[in-house]
């Protein structure tokens, strides 16, 4: 199949409501859309179509949102931005310790859920060439990064990080002992300036230690500085 130039983004929610309002107006942004009502449709066109993006909702027949996401993580780090009802914040929390990336609430604004997609497919993916960044850089407990091709090991074991996270360690890691609020990874990392819940920064956070200690004790130097944010500490 002849891939088109435009970004491909896959919609996953069972309201057509929400489906056409989103479809049209990434459409009119110039994306390329793919949609799915239920999770097993979702899983068969994000293996089938590689897309750069997926809206997924979690309350969606066959198998929810948080399911699809988790097998997702098994074999993808493309980015995941959760659709969420107001009153699911345990879901939420749930979907980012997943590896989500990022969630919006309905009703939503198009105009900030648009100003996000944007946000993440800035992003570079693995294999992309970032300028005027060092060629590598290295950590406590044998952790290196290697920033050309955006892969990250300690010692000899491979760490299977998401864009996401690749992208928020090598902001502590390239600013060892600066204290980053929550609010200013949002910005740096996530790449727009919001200042609702940070809860997302939380779980990034979260995950990313939790993949350091599992290949080396010491190479989990992230501190959380109370009342503030994040800090790496070599």
């Amino acid at each position: 199949m002849i891939r088109s130039m435009a970004q491909r983004i896959l919609v996953v929610d069972d309201e057509a409501t929400v489906t056409d309002l989103l479809a049209y107006n990434l459409k009119k942004a110039q994306y390329e859309v793919l949609t799915a009502a239920d999770g097993l449709e979702a899983l068969r066109l994000a293996g089938e179509s590689s897309p750069d993006l997926i809206l997924l909702d979690l309350m969606i027949p066959e198998v929810d949102g948080l399911e699809v996401c988790r097998e997702l993580r098994k074999i993808s780090d493309v980015p995941i931005i959760m659709i969420t009802a107001l009153g699911e914040e345990i879901d939420r929390v749930v979907g980012l310790e997943l590896g989500a990336d990022d969630y919006v609430t309905k009703p939503f604004s198009v105009r900030e859920l648009m100003a996000r997609i944007k946000a993440v497919l800035r992003r570079p993916r693995s294999g992309d060439v970032i300028a005027a960044q060092p060629e590598w850089l290295s950590g406590p407990g044998g952790l290196v990064m290697d920033m050309e091709s955006r892969t990250a090991k300690i010692g000899d074991t491979p760490l299977e990080l998401t864009r996401l996270e690749f992208d928020l360690l090598a902001q502590l890691l390239s600013n060892a002992g600066r204290v980053f609020t929550r609010e200013g990874l949002l910005e740096r990392v996530w790449g727009y300036d919001f200042a609702g819940d940070t809860r997302a920064v939380d779980s990034a956070v979260k995950r990313l230690r939790a993949k350091l200690r599992l290949a080396n004790a010491d190479a989990d130097t992230i501190e959380a500085v109370r009342g503030v944010g994040y800090r790496y500490n070599r």
